[in-house]
């Protein structure tokens, strides 16, 4: 089927090829450029043939289909040879170029001989010969087959490389890489690196470079020490050849690099990502080369003993790492054998016999923020964290039963272990109850299995689940005659019932009386429920001080602060008097958490302090790390961020002492980043922020997990840490809740739109922008939210203006302003308008000023909304900088007077800087821009170097000295040029 009309004249085929070659390689791209050829052979003129023809030839080379590349430049060359006058300069210098592409698909076929390579280098030669051309590309060619076949490369290499380049040889980069491969070859990694340096910094670089390098690169660089580089480079080096079946290869070795430093799960986790280039890839030596290097992870998890790990593999079927591991080394050693036959050498086996055999380079290297092990990389459920010490489970049933409940009533982290064991036992079809009174009956132990289950659930916020759990056990505890469970099971559901969130817009009253009313019910349970054991009594105090404690968190108000105090000094008593330290611990933090809520945060810090001081006395010492917690908090909130993070520190050091679902140490650890974000050490915070959201994963918190992840992703961005903000970005939204829907759609965006603007800020245009545009169409469909629509449709709008597409970007600035009329973002709309008029000015001078202005015209209309509304905009005015942009547009368009009374505008509406005035570089960059337009534009010196001698000694007095250095600078240009 067509994938676009037939042209129906020359001038409609150059326009779709055109459009064509800025579609990225890839099947669409190749099928329409066999269509278009077979569009222009209904023409006449042959030259309209020769350029489809180029363009299919470059669609099968960058498409990785090197069997149809030779076909089609056969067909070029027989139409040169028929006609050399249809081929100008632009169209012979392809054809010779060419010659070289062939020669490359040439190799990579086993099925051609080794006579048929030879018999092409020969063509080759003698065309360049007979068209008068240096023979440096062919020699070039010569020494690719000698190191393709694995003879001795020293004469083929010294003839190639010691001659001077050509118009016609390989692009700088592409050379740089094949004398850095040489060398490498060699054994010279020193000598390698130095060759690539200019392409690995990105001084030179064409359509494969510099990723193919890269690739190359970072097994030198871990052998030479340089991880930080090599760890840099693998994450932008990836990005650059993911998915792209002409760039298997590469992504064989970034595989490999996964393998060797301990990052095997991200190996899956990318081969997962790549799935597609074990159908795609046509190319057999590529093909190889990516085969290769998934042997050589997925031989590295079978070692590590995970052979039973799902892995990603040929479509069809679902694969096991030992399963895809033995099909891979059957088609690669294939592979390997026919390019050996047809070469006469065993050079390709070899190579990848070497490739396997390598031994990890490193123990570890932590290559993204989302650090994963092979544990993690199982289907499903969250994987526990390992332990620090758990108290030994006795082997007796009868013992199990009484250790769980002991430890239970203590509230002991210990308990849960017990109960996880007892599930387990409990559920065998073998298993047979103890008859011993002192255990009571099978009913109750499934009734405390049922009340250890619902506080799962509530701990993890399902307070439904966990209400209708208590309720399931109160029913089995009064079967089992235990009344005083019974209560206590009932009160918690009543408790978890008051939680359930309650949607609308008096959602906090609703919740508000929700509470007080379980409190209410839970007073007359304790009333009716005699004979209560003193830990049963109090932990149903617990329950009721919790609920007004909630009560006050949820309505802020002063009313409800002494009930809770009031109940809370009931439980402190109690507690006291029958010697339950656990409970006396809740009391006192409740008293804590109160004043906190109330404000008083000093009380809440002397109530802590001497919590802390009890707990180191008389324990339980598991409560010391969620005090030390609160205590870190309460600081935070004195703004005593020191304080905070040498408390927050002290508790986790302390909670790796515990079971780890003991104490929230993801909690900890978010707490951390933001004491860290106070003194100023963001790189710390990012790495207490990735941990708390590892914590929240793998409790099975996926949505509190994503929403930790994308602060730690915008955080990377502000640091600039471009490639790891994308990194971990591109791995959570590999996550398979993400692809089916399951997550959150609004939470998702916001990853993609971190995404999107990462991208930008790394120079990614189009892939930014097509993100941008993508996001801007759904969220026109969140009704909801429409301001978010507004911001990322501005958002949209500049990056189609910095792509020169100027006509979607007023599209899409149309759709802000509309929705920007129910939902006013001042100061983003208008800074979208006046940069598109600045983009357009720039780009397109004086033909775009008509439409720069027209952006102008409608920020003047948003600046006119935000006077009306009293909006104060975030730093300098928006009619000031509306002014200064007239200032730019039309000094961009030629329009120097228009522009000179813009900026003189704009500095009356700035007004005469400060000393303490952070305003001093705007109003210096605006005299700058006037002195230039004046001085140099209109030719006006004079007056020009008076304002720039005034603004330098104004700057001056008020100790503005480095916003002077530009002014002088220009006044010393001028001045030379009078």
């Amino acid at each position: 089927m067509p994938t676009a009309p037939h042209p129906q004249n020359t001038d409609e085929l150059f326009q779709a090829l055109q459009e064509n070659d800025q579609l990225p390689y890839g099947r669409t791209r190749t099928v329409t450029a066999e269509e278009l050829v077979d569009a222009a052979e209904q023409f006449a003129e042959p030259a309209p043939l020769a350029y489809a023809l180029f363009e299919l030839q470059e669609a099968y080379t960058y498409g990785s289909e090197p069997r149809k590349s030779p076909v089609v430049f056969a067909r070029l060359l027989n139409l040169f040879d028929e006609q050399p006058d249809v081929f100008d300069e632009r169209m012979r210098h392809m054809l010779f170029w060419r010659f070289k592409w062939v020669a490359n698909a040439l190799r990579a076929l086993p099925e051609v001989p080794l006579s048929g390579l030879r018999q092409w280098l020969t063509e080759m030669r003698d065309r360049y010969v007979k068209a008068d051309l240096d023979l440096q590309p062919y020699y070039g060619q010569a020494y690719q087959l000698a190191a393709h076949l694995g003879e001795d490369t020293l004469l083929a290499y010294e003839l190639w490389a010691g001659r001077t380049r050509t118009r016609l040889s390989d692009c700088e980069a592409c050379e740089i890489c094949e004398r850095a491969l040489y060398h490498l070859g060699t054994g010279d990694d020193e000598r390698a690196l130095r060759t690539w340096e200019p392409v690995l910094a990105g001084k030179d670089s064409c359509q494969e470079e510099p990723a193919r390098s890269v690739s190359y690169a970072l097994l030198p660089l871990l052998r030479t020490g340089r991880t930080d580089r090599a760890r840099e480079l693998h994450l932008a080096g990836y990005r650059a050849c993911r998915r792209n079946p002409s760039m298997a290869g590469e992504v064989g070795r970034h595989l490999e690099f996964c393998a060797l430093t301990g990052n095997e799960a991200r190996g899956l986790e990318l081969l997962a990502e790549n799935r597609n280039l074990f159908a795609e890839v046509e190319s057999p030596l590529d093909l190889l080369d990516f085969l290769t290097g998934v042997e050589v992870l997925l031989r590295r998890v079978e070692l590590l003993g995970h052979d039973s790990l799902p892995a990603a593999g040929y479509a069809g079927r679902t694969w096991t790492v030992a399963g895809l591991r033995t099909e891979v080394r059957g088609r690669a050693d294939d592979l390997a054998a026919r390019f050996d036959a047809r070469n006469g050498t065993t050079a390709h086996t070899d190579r990848r016999n070497a490739r396997l055999d390598r031994t990890p380079l490193l123990e570890t290297l932590e290559l993204t923020l989302r650090t994963r092990g092979l544990d993690d990389a199982g289907p499903a459920a969250p994987v526990a964290e390992p332990t620090a010490r758990t108290t030994a489970l006795p082997t007796s049933l009868p013992e199990l039963i009484l250790q769980a409940r002991t430890l239970d009533q203590q509230g002991h982290p210990d308990g849960p272990a017990c109960w996880a064991r007892l599930r387990t036992l409990v559920a065998a079809r073998d298993y047979a109850h103890p008859d011993d009174p002192a255990l009571g009956p099978l009913v109750q132990l499934r009734a405390d299995l049922l009340a250890e289950e619902a506080n799962r659930a509530g701990e993890k916020d399902e307070f439904a689940d966990a209400a209708d759990l208590h309720e399931e056990a109160a029913a089995l505890y009064d079967d089992a005659g235990e009344p005083g469970h019974a209560a206590l099971s009932r009160a918690c559901a009543l408790l978890a019932t008051a939680e359930i969130p309650v949607q609308g817009t008096d959602g906090a009253e609703a919740k508000t009386a929700a509470l007080t009313s379980a409190h209410a019910s839970m007073v007359r349970l304790h009333e009716e429920t005699p004979g209560l054991a003193p830990f049963q009594e109090a932990r149903l105090m617990r329950l009721k001080a919790t609920a007004l404690g909630l009560r006050l968190q949820t309505s802020r108000s002063d009313e409800h602060v002494a009930p809770v105090f009031a109940e809370t000094d009931v439980l402190h008593a109690f507690a006291t008097r029958h010697d339950l330290a656990g409970q006396l611990s809740g009391a006192l933090q409740l008293r804590a958490s109160t004043h906190a809520i109330s404000g008083d945060l000093p009380a809440a810090v002397t109530e802590t302090d001497a919590l802390l001081d009890r707990l180191k006395a008389h324990g339980p010492a598991w409560h010391l790390p969620r005090t030390l917690g609160l205590r870190g908090r309460l600081q935070l909130g004195l703004r005593d961020a020191q304080a905070a993070h040498a408390d927050l520190t002290e508790a986790l050091r302390l909670a790796a002492d515990w079971p780890a679902d003991a104490i929230d140490t993801a909690r900890l650890h978010s707490d951390l980043a933001e004491a860290c974000m106070h003194l100023g050490h963001p790189d710390e915070a990012l790495r207490h922020l990735t941990r708390s959201a590892e914590r929240e994963l793998r409790r099975g918190n996926r949505t509190d997990a994503f929403c930790t992840y994308s602060n730690a992703a915008q955080l990377s961005l502000d640091l600039g840490r471009v490639e790891d903000c994308i990194a971990l970005l591109d791995s959570l939204l590999a996550e398979p809740d993400v692809t089916t829907g399951e997550l959150d759609d609004r939470l998702i965006a916001q990853l993609r739109l971190t995404r999107a603007r990462a991208l930008h800020t790394g120079e990614d245009l189009k892939a930014a922008t097509a993100e941008f545009v993508a996001l801007a169409a759904e969220s026109a469909r969140w009704d909801d939210d429409p301001g978010s629509h507004a911001m990322i449709a501005a958002e949209t709008a500049v990056l189609l203006g910095e792509s020169g597409e100027f006509g979607r970007a007023r599209e899409a600035a149309d759709q802000a302003l509309a929705v920007h009329a129910r939902a006013p973002r001042y100061d983003q709309l208008s800074n979208c308008l006046r940069e598109l008029a600045r983009l357009q000015a720039q780009q397109q001078g004086p033909d775009g000023l008509a439409d720069a202005r027209a952006f102008l015209s409608d920020a003047g209309r948003v600046a006119d909304e935000a006077r009306d509304a009293e909006y104060e905009a975030h730093g300098r005015s928006l009619d000031t900088a509306l002014a200064y942009e007239h200032g730019r547009v039309n000094a961009y368009a030629g329009q120097y007077d228009d522009a000179l009374v813009a900026l003189e505008k704009a500095l009356t509406l700035l007004g005469d800087p400060g000393r303490d005035d952070d305003r001093a570089g705007e109003w210096a960059e605006c005299v700058r821009l006037a002195g230039a337009v004046e001085g140099l534009y209109l030719e006006r010196p004079a007056p020009a170097l008076t304002r720039l001698d005034a603004a330098v000694s104004r700057l001056t007095a008020l100790g503005h000295t480095e916003e002077t250095e530009p002014l002088i600078s220009l006044a010393a240009r001028l001045r030379d040029e009078e």
